[in-house]
């Protein structure tokens, strides 16, 4: 099994769909935190789903795209992040993430993204990094921006949820911006 630690008590691994009865368990307990900002928090209901849903991203990782990862805080399964997006061909990538609010505040979602983000730059040549969220989530904008992303727009109306058309914004890391940040 391959991790990578984030802290002394956490670390990151590859939320692969053996892990489906945890990821399920941690989407029951946390629906109501997740759901307003994730669609997969409203409609995974059960471990079945869950492990397909799960598999999807294990399929495409295997064809070189999206990745999902989970973040685990003293061995308890307590958030993660994805490349819900991975294309080699036009090097680029979206990174989503989530977690639970006993979880918050301790940097992990920082150090989990800036991990993906130096993999995807530094070994696979990716050029421009995204994360879209709603203009309401804050601690999600605040992330971004603690990243080194800029906002690049809104996408009016792009994102269809429980029945509205909400507004995304789009922030951006270029691999330059990366690597001019890592020499500061």
């Amino acid at each position: 099994m391959l991790t990578h630690p984030l802290t002394g008590t956490a670390e990151m691994r590859a939320l692969e769909p053996h892990y489906a009865g945890q990821f399920a368990a941690f989407i029951e307990r946390h629906r109501e935190h997740l759901a307003p900002w994730l669609p997969w928090a409203a409609t995974l209901t059960d471990e079945p789903q869950t492990r397909a849903w799960l598999q999807r991203y294990a399929d495409d990782a295997a064809r070189d795209g999206g990745r999902i990862y989970g973040i685990w805080l003293d061995g308890e399964l307590v958030g993660g992040t994805l490349f819900r997006t991975f294309d080699t061909r036009f090097r680029t990538a979206e990174i989503g993430v989530w977690l639970a609010p006993h979880a918050q505040g301790r940097g992990l979602i920082t150090q989990a993204a800036q991990h993906m983000i130096a993999w995807a730059v530094d070994e696979r040549g990716i050029n421009r990094v995204e994360w879209r969220t709603v203009p309401g989530n804050t601690r999600s904008i605040a992330c971004a921006k603690r990243l080194g992303m800029t906002l690049d727009g809104v996408l009016r109306e792009a994102f269809p949820y429980r029945g509205e058309n909400h507004d995304a914004h789009v922030y951006s890391l270029l691999a330059a911006e990366w690597r001019e940040r890592g020499r500061q």
